[in-house]
């Protein structure tokens, strides 16, 4: 399942209802823009987060688990699921360790979606809708089913 969002002052668009999912961006990374194809594992990456309505708790997401909007959900198109990243609120400072298990988000200049409990702890506030973030992987599921751990995974889980 993959979901929409909005900030804000932002009209409300379900781009895989209308089927306008993907874009330019996701196209030079080499994604799909519908979760198909991935950029090569352990890319960081920088641009905006945004983060799931509370009436998306208990929806499934695409692993087959359902929504918590207290835990550590995220959604990219690009990486792969199961992947675990550190989020980094680049205003703030503040980062946070997730699971991609959703695919989204589908609107331009999104890179991430997290889940609420997620988004608080990195800063990003319900009122701005969004905030610029860097998304570290930091494990990446492989698709001959081996993980591979990014250098310099234990120092940025830890720090």
């Amino acid at each position: 399942m993959g979901a929409a969002f909005f900030a804000p002052g932002e009209a409300f668009i379900d781009a895989v209802t209308i089927g306008l999912v993907g874009n330019d961006e996701d196209a030079a990374v080499g994604g799909s823009g519908r979760g198909g194809e991935q950029e090569p594992p352990g890319q960081k990456r920088t641009g905006k987060a945004s983060f799931y309505a509370n009436h998306y708790a208990g929806k499934t997401m695409a692993d087959g688990t359902p929504m918590k909007l207290s835990s550590n959900n995220a959604a990219s198109i690009t990486l792969p699921l199961g992947t675990t990243a550190r989020v980094t609120n680049l205003e703030t400072g503040r980062s946070a360790i997730v699971t991609i298990r959703d695919r989204g988000p589908y609107v331009r200049g999104r890179i991430v979606d997290l889940s609420p409990a997620t988004a608080r702890k990195i800063g990003l506030e319900r009122r701005q809708g969004l905030a610029k973030v860097e998304v570290a992987p930091l494990s990446v599921p492989l698709s001959d089913g081996s993980v591979k751990i990014m250098p310099n995974a234990v120092a940025m889980a830890t720090n």
